[in-house]
């Protein structure tokens, strides 16, 4: 199958088969909104379309346009992104929104160059959205089009560090015309079809095309390179509670979770710190664990719990209203861990 082949029946397939997402075009529509298309990228970044759709529709619904988000409150746009993760995204989300209101007159640039030079749109992202909302010729390489094409040319050199090799193939197939369809159909065939495991090679459109089918081993690829076991540290999370209410703070701007509501805590190290960067002197009670990973670490935080009255910039929060804080996942656990704690403790106490 030449070249050409390769975009013609993938396109033909995808004219058929594309998945339905909020923020795609109908086909036979005008191009997609290119705020929605940037939302969405920016969203799915190292998360699922699963997990994106609900957050996607909150956020298009309270904040329909570039121009709407860009006059959001940061609190009420961390709070709306908690539980997706990846929290530098919202911030530069709400940086990029109003760089295009103010420097670019409410309307997001066309080439992937000027979009580069937003805060938060990468190579990647540039690429898509370019292709995607403005028609441009531009090779978007992601997962599942890694995958797809590793699997195509059967391409056995190791990832990430191959990724300029493995995009020139990308290249080679993607056509002028449609390249933002062909991105998509990409995506899907990857997300789908050409799965991690077990690839559906019967039904691929490519199948014919396909070295690694030919060669039997479709799974041996994309081949990548072995990962370093992830460092693990450690905290403490400081539940403190006063009249059926909790002390939350503000996570500093930079950093893990930055700008997001917390429960107090210490610095995340190499061993457990106890108690050692407590806010309070108190009768401090153990509410177990949270195990949680991140990028480049992994962390088990201990949880426990105190009455008390702390000192410095935070906030009272009802407990029963505990899940409109917008906390991030794993502060979220955390207090979960808390609130089995005291209720754990109340009914040792009814029982004594």
């Amino acid at each position: 199958m030449s070249v050409d082949a390769v975009s013609e029946k993938l396109l033909a397939w995808y004219d058929v088969h594309r998945r339905s997402l909020p923020w795609r075009a109908e086909p036979g529509a005008p191009l997609p909104d290119p705020y929605r298309v940037w939302l969405s990228e920016t969203m799915l970044q190292q998360t699922t379309v699963a997990a994106v759709k609900p957050y996607f529709e909150l956020f298009t619904a309270r904040w329909p346009t570039v121009g709407d988000l860009a006059r959001a409150d940061d609190a009420d746009v961390m709070a709306a992104w908690a539980g997706l993760g990846y929290y530098a995204r919202a911030r530069n989300l709400l940086a990029c929104a109003r760089m295009v209101a103010t420097d670019h007159g409410g309307r997001f640039p066309d080439s992937e160059d000027a979009l580069r030079a937003l805060p938060g749109i990468g190579v990647y992202s540039a690429a898509a959205i370019a292709a995607i909302a403005f028609g441009r010729s531009a090779v978007v390489v992601d997962a599942n089009v890694e995958r797809v094409v590793s699997r195509l040319f059967a391409f056995d050199q190791p990832l990430p560090q191959a990724r300029t090799r493995l995009r020139a193939l990308v290249a080679s197939v993607t056509p002028d015309a449609r390249a933002g369809d062909f991105a998509q159909a990409m995506m899907d065939l990857g997300s789908g079809i050409c799965a991690v495991r077990p690839p559906q090679c019967l039904i691929c459109p490519l199948s014919d095309a396909c070295e690694a089918r030919r060669l039997g081993t479709p799974t041996a690829f994309p081949v990548k390179a072995a990962k370093k076991p992830k460092p693990q540290r450690h905290g403490t999370a400081f539940w403190i509670e006063r009249d059926e209410q909790v002390w939350l703070v503000r996570r500093p701007e930079k950093g893990m979770l930055g700008g997001m509501r917390a429960l107090p805590t210490g610095d995340w190290v190499d061993a457990s710190p106890g108690l050692t960067s407590a806010p309070i002197a108190a009768d401090w009670q153990p509410c177990g664990t949270v195990d949680h990973v991140f990028t480049h670490f992994a962390l088990r935080l201990s949880v426990v719990r105190a009455v008390g009255s702390p000192h410095g910039e935070g906030e009272w929060w009802p407990i029963e209203r505990i899940g409109e804080a917008g906390l991030p996942t794993l502060f979220a656990r955390a207090a979960e861990r808390a609130i089995a704690g005291r209720e754990d403790a109340s009914r040792a106490d009814r029982e004594s």
